[in-house]
């Protein structure tokens, strides 16, 4: 009977450094939030020279772009062309805020806040979006992403 005691405790204690050891370390989150901190400031120099393709590359080989109103964009090229077509629209500047980040070993969720800007720094849109990050060849890269507006619809006459 005090075998099994001894047993229980010392599984116990095991399964409670296990899940101690598995759980994400502050400091492992905050290099994670840094990493992809600068990769969204790739992004958005790359929104501001209308460089559609740095954008692209931003993504993972299998990368989705789930905007509103539209079907899933698969595929750097068709990425390539959504975020061009954007460009094209007038679409000058893209800020971007991390509200929060959450990393699990090679992959990232991030919550996020976004405005979309024209000439003159006119606010064209303002957002939220999550997007799923995955390491690919040690560089973090967007690999679902889907945001929407947080503008009122505008009512047509």
């Amino acid at each position: 009977m005090r075998f099994n005691h001894i047993y229980s405790i010392t599984i116990i204690l095991i399964m409670l450094l296990l899940l101690i050891n598995c759980a994400p370390r502050e400091e492992d989150n905050l290099k994670v939030r840094n990493e992809i901190a600068s990769a969204n400031e790739n992004f958005m120099t790359a929104f501001s020279q209308g460089d559609a393709a740095a954008l692209a590359a931003l993504y993972t080989e299998n990368g989705q772009v789930l905007p509103p109103n539209s079907e899933f964009v698969t595929g750097k090229e068709a990425i390539q062309t959504f975020w061009q077509t954007l460009i094209d629209m007038g679409i000058k500047e893209a800020n971007l805020e991390i509200i929060e980040m959450d990393g699990h070993g090679n992959t990232a969720i991030e919550i996020s806040k976004y405005t979309l800007k024209g000439e003159g720094g006119q606010v064209l849109d303002k957002g939220k979006y999550i997007i799923i990050w995955k390491k690919e060849n040690g560089q973090w890269k967007m690999h679902r992403d889907i945001f929407n507006s947080s503008m009122p619809v505008q009512e047509e006459e």
